[in-house]
């Protein structure tokens, strides 16, 4: 039997995009931009419109196949750095995962800008990737969770998925998979082994206001210290980025400001910690004898210091991230 393409293969008229349009009560335009995640719409706007593609059944059917051409068989992720020892096994995960899934993997780096994540979501969307996987820190006000949601309406609308990787959730109406792990909780377990020791003046390098993972970690330290009857002095918190050069940074500037008022530190990183160690080697201190100290990840330069650090099951994170996108979209959820 031969077919005309524009025809369905059960034989229905499949709907189309005025169709949409006029049950929503809205223009053409103002359904293409909400489905491309590139319009302000109104929550009650939005909801319409994505009602009118769900009864019109217009995403599953026309629009989809209609994009097809553009799209392949694919997840995407934004990471900060895929420099950084975390980023990248995690990233190895996605990639593992998505390839035995059958699917290409498209990597975009950020560098913690939340405007370039954005900008890159949007891209992603626009490419109609089966999944579009954020991973790691970022610094989420009110008007980057405003856009988030909407571009996870739009995913969503498309039979794609938003999923966060090691962050929190961006509220209970948005849809988005969550792969997190317990950074509070790490920290509190890192801070009460020091804790433990007999220590009570623990440095915290790492602390950086707004930003979820550094956020969770130090909340965590400060749990530790209260859990232990331990005062908290913010003297002894310390900001930086989660970098090797940072945790150096921190750590000569504090050795150069007067007498070390510190037997312990709790690094909000690994990567931290090193750089830290460093520091304290050329100070003329040895970790553990006379400086205690604790990072968190699991990742080098742990293992060249023998540190106690925190485990992260980072490519296990990635991994889950893909498997959990494709379900969901397998279930048509």
């Amino acid at each position: 039997m031969v077919r005309k393409a524009s025809e369905p293969a059960e034989g229905r008229r499949r709907s189309t995009i005025r169709e949409v349009a006029d049950r929503a009560g809205v223009s053409v335009a103002t359904v293409s931009r909400i489905l491309t995640g590139s319009y302000p719409a109104s929550p009650a706007t939005r909801k319409r419109v994505l009602r009118a593609v769900e009864e019109l059944d217009y995403v599953a059917n026309a629009h989809a196949r209609a994009l097809a051409g553009a799209s392949s068989k694919s997840v995407a992720m934004a990471l900060n750095s895929v420099i950084s020892p975390h980023y990248a096994h995690v990233a190895q995960g996605v990639e593992t995962q998505a390839a035995a899934e059958g699917r290409l993997c498209l990597i975009g780096t950020t560098g913690g800008d939340p405007e370039r994540e954005l900008a890159m979501v949007k891209f992603m969307l626009e490419q109609h990737t089966e999944a579009v996987i954020l991973v790691g820190n970022v610094v989420i006000d009110e008007r980057y969770r405003e856009r988030m949601s909407q571009y996870a309406h739009s995913l969503s609308g498309i039979g794609s998925r938003l999923v966060l990787c090691g962050r929190p959730s961006l509220g209970p109406d948005v849809p988005a998979i969550v792969v997190d792990y317990d950074n509070a909780g790490g920290a509190f377990a890192a801070t009460s082994h020091l804790l433990s020791a007999g220590h009570r003046r623990i440095l915290c390098l790492g602390s950086r206001p707004g930003y979820t993972t550094a956020d969770g970690r130090l909340a965590g330290y400060r749990r530790a210290l209260e859990a232990h009857h331990v005062p908290h002095d913010p003297a002894l918190e310390v900001e930086g980025t989660m970098e090797w050069h940072e945790g150096y940074r921190m750590m000569r500037e504090r050795l150069a400001a007067g007498p070390r008022d510190f037997t312990a530190v709790f690094a909000v990183n690994d990567l931290i910690a090193g750089g830290a160690h460093k520091a304290l080697t050329e100070h003329g201190l040895k970790v553990p004898d006379d400086v205690s100290m604790v990072g968190f990840d699991d990742l080098p330069p742990s293992n060249d210091l023998d540190l106690t650090t925190v485990h992260l099951p980072h490519e296990e994170i990635g991994r889950t991230a893909v498997r959990l996108a494709l379900e969901h979209e397998a279930r048509g959820g």
